[in-house]
Formats: C-alpha cells, structure tokens, sequence
C-alpha cells in the first residue's frame, strides 16, 4: 500500500478515548442521582447496561439516536427504570446529565494522538476530520482538545446531515482534500464505518485494533493494513 496524498481520521476511540470509563461514569451517576431517593443506584445502573445493549444493538435505533446522545441516555435511563419497577419523574433525565458531565470530564486524547497529527502534518499531507455523532458534543471535544488546528476539513454526522459508512461522507471529505480516493487512507477503530464504507469508495482503510484481538471470525472487512496505535501509522 503506497503512502497517501491525504488521511482521513475518526474521532472517538481514534483519537480520543471515548470508551473509558463508561460503565463506572455510569454507576456513580445512578449512586449519585438516584441514591438519595432510596433507589438502589449500583442495581440500577445493572439495569443499564442491559437497556444500553438494548438501545444500541438496533441500528436503525443506533443511526437516529446518535446524533442527540443526551436523548439517547434519557431513553436509556427511562427503560432501566420502567424495567425496575421505578417511576420517578424527571428522574432519567438527571441521571443521564450526571452522566454526560462524568463522561465529558473523563474523555481525553490516546497519548500518541497528538503527536501522531503533528507528525502527519510535518510531512505534509492534508488531513480530514470524519466522526458520526452529536454535532454539539463532537464540536465541544474538537474544541476542548485544541484538534481543528490539524484539519483542513471536519465532517460531523449532525452537521452534515448523514454519517458513516454513507459514500456522500468519505466523498465530501476527499472533495474538499482534492484527493482522489485511492490515494488516500481513512484511519478508525469501526471496521464497518472507518473500514468497509471506505473502502467502498475506493479508500484505503486502515482498522486500529487497540485490543489487538484480530478480525472478527468471518468478518466481510479485509482492511488494507490493522495497527495497534496511531503511533504505527507513520512507521515503515
């Protein structure tokens, strides 16, 4: 695989740590909210994780819900306390504010990330910033993490109004890059919407394997190259 004209980045659990800590931001948000109203938060927040698998293994639910991720925790909330027997006005949506503030302090960048573009950059190579999500909550971690400064283009599900793995998206990106796709990579931790979709357009994609638990077993993805972190993604 030649190295590209231009690179295409994810955001969460790319460069950012998104999915740290979620289960304990949880579980102290329900302690926290919940608790002072005899309301047994640890069992609670086991209610949950259950809603939370629930909520998100629907994709169509998944695609519509995840650009107002303080509506979808409210959800989440509201069926953890319909399944437990619990009527508390107002109560799901307190418990997922809690939530959103634990999880917004808790969210910081991979340590090699920002080195990582620094590096992209000293070589020259234009950059584009491609997330799914909640245009508010993803402009405010591009913000609070000082990374528009890398970009020459940043596209936002919410704001451009479809996401991942959407051809229009990888598309619009390359566009405004002017880079055609097969010069071009597209780097993330998703290997439908990072991988697949790119490379349906022609892109090279580059899966990051944190876990470094390999390709699922039978998986229809075959990226162009699998790093264990973006620190590999300049080597030779």
């Amino acid at each position: 695989m030649d190295f590209p004209r231009a690179v295409l980045l994810d955001l969460d659990d790319t460069l950012l740590d998104y999915s740290g800590g979620v289960d304990v931001c949880w579980r102290e948000s329900c302690v926290k909210v919940a608790g002072p109203g005899g309301i047994d938060g640890a069992r609670l927040a086991e209610a949950v994780f259950e809603s939370r698998r629930w909520f998100w293994d629907d994709p169509e639910r998944h695609r519509r819900e995840r650009v107002d991720m303080l509506g979808a925790w409210t959800k989440i909330v509201a069926h953890a306390l319909e399944k437990s027997g619990v009527a508390a006005d107002g109560l799901a949506g307190a418990i997922a504010e809690e939530y959103a503030a634990r999880r917004r302090a808790a969210m910081c960048l991979f340590p090699e990330a920002r080195a990582c573009l620094e590096r992209l950059r000293a070589r020259g190579l234009p950059l584009g910033l491609v997330t799914n999500g909640d245009a508010r909550q993803q402009r405010d971690k591009i913000e609070r993490h000082d990374l528009a400064r890398f970009f020459e283009v940043i596209v936002i599900e919410g704001e451009f109004g479809t996401g991942k793995p959407d051809p229009r998206v990888y598309q619009h990106a390359l566009s405004a890059l002017r880079t055609p796709a097969a010069q071009a990579w597209m780097v993330g931790d998703h290997l439908e919407f990072d991988v697949g979709g790119a490379q349906r357009v022609g892109v090279h994609g580059v899966w990051l394997d944190r876990a470094g638990q390999g390709l699922p077993p039978g998986s229809s993805v075959r990226p162009a190259r699998i790093i264990g972190a973006l620190d590999a993604l300049l080597s030779e």
